[in-house]
């Protein structure tokens, strides 16, 4: 094991809508700490809920206020009274505060290259100006090229990524999708990207008695749940409709699902002793670990969880606004690794319940594609050891060296 001493890594996840970006940073930051001693993580966020995760020693947040991204892809903040710019402001005001207090070695900005509106350009070119390793993380699969396109011109991004970033880390394996999928993508840029991976999963340390649940159940996971009630009210139709469908299932609605869609769904269930329904879990690798199988929208983390847990899934993914969770459904279908439903085809409620009680028996990804391999927190482990080496930095000087667990 490596001794980085003093060293500190600093994240940004801007967390407007769902779970998935915070729980990829912290899922980055709890692998890097459990690897070297002696460094520290620190991650800026925008959820709402960021406090609800346990956090490994060296691994602290910090929390900026909230954005939500509404379902036609507009932001508001969370708290209603407020201005969305006066909100930015605080975010940027904070995000730079942070960098220079904390005085990162290494700047690790998740999904959006600027920020938030933005919010991050400040301080990208604050650290740049003292030597900070400035990284880029890119979901393996970011949106349909075309809406990516567009939205990326508007704010002249990838000029600005050649110009403040060191390194781009795609999170996915080369052969499964690059994120700048028909992109006019600059040299410079193309020459910074790595693939690193899919970001495996694995169980806690500290398992609690409950976890997971005892019994067989299905799993179905709307992520952050914001807009998934239809997937969960299709769920409960399949089994109103079919009363063959006798597995059990567990389904978790989401901290973000509204209130309301909520309430109505727990009424809903109520008629299917079948279904147990909770709001939220903070731990949901390893509900994933003792599912049966899986049935989710296909967000990035679900799908690592997915493959890491070796599990049969039927994905059911958004497509709309964004189409990522559609790209990566359809890919992974092709691969054999999953099962995919359209929105409008798990509607159909005896279509849904057939694929429910066929999905224990499909074949797990492992055997659909046994070369599948899922070695992106090793390998960003080994790329952050290396640059202590590479680079004259005082603060990432390594002490000793041994063989990486």
């Amino acid at each position: 094991m490596r001794r980085f001493e003093n060293a500190r890594i600093l994240m940004y996840s801007h967390d407007t809508f769902g779970l998935g970006h915070l729980r990829r940073c912290r899922t980055i930051a709890h692998a890097l700490v459990e690897h070297y001693r002696g460094l520290e993580v620190l991650i800026i966020s925008g959820s709402t809920i960021a406090g609800a995760f346990d956090y490994r020693t060296r691994v602290d947040f910090v929390k900026i206020p909230s954005v939500i991204k509404l379902r036609n892809g507009e932001y508001t903040p969370l708290e209603r009274h407020k201005a969305l710019d006066e909100t930015l402001k605080m975010r940027q005001a904070i995000i730079r505060q942070t960098a220079e207090t904390f005085q990162p070695d290494i700047f690790i900005v998740d999904k959006e290259p600027l920020g938030l509106r933005g919010e991050v350009e400040e301080t990208l070119a604050y650290l740049k100006t003292r030597g900070t390793t400035l990284v880029l993380g890119l979901r393996e699969v970011m949106d349909a090229p075309h809406l990516l396109d567009a939205e990326w011109k508007q704010r002249d991004v990838l000029r600005k990524i050649d110009l403040y970033y060191d390194t781009i880390w795609a999170y996915g394996p080369p052969d499964f999708y690059d994120p700048l999928t028909d992109l006019d993508v600059p040299a410079g840029v193309r020459s910074k990207m790595t693939f690193v991976g899919f970001l495996q999963r694995s169980l806690s340390r500290d398992p609690l008695p409950e976890h997971p649940p005892a019994g067989d159940y299905l799993l179905v996971t709307t992520g952050g749940g914001g807009d998934g009630a239809d997937l969960v009210h299709d769920v409960i139709h399949a089994y109103q409709h079919d009363p063959s469908l006798v597995h059990p299932a567990l389904v978790v609605l989401g901290p973000y699902m509204p209130a309301r869609k909520r309430r109505k769904l727990v009424k809903k269930s109520a008629s299917v002793p079948l279904l147990k329904v909770i709001e939220f879990d903070n731990r949901m690798e390893e509900l994933v670990a003792g599912a049966s199988a899986v049935v989710a929208m296909g967000g990035y983390n679900t799908y690592c969880e997915i493959l890491s847990f070796d599990k049969p899934a039927l994905i059911v993914p958004r497509v709309r606004p964004r189409e990522e969770q559609l790209i990566r459904a359809r890919r992974a279908e092709e691969l054999g690794l999953i099962d995919m439903l359209l929105p409008d085809e798990a509607e159909d409620a005896p279509r849904l319940a057939a694929a429910l009680k066929a999905l224990p028996g499909r074949p797990r990804p492992s055997q659909s594609n046994p070369g599948l391999r899922l070695d992106g927190l090793a390998n960003i482990v080994e790329i952050v050891g290396r640059w202590p080496e590479t680079r004259a930095r005082p603060q990432l000087s390594v002490v000793g060296a041994g063989s990486r667990p």
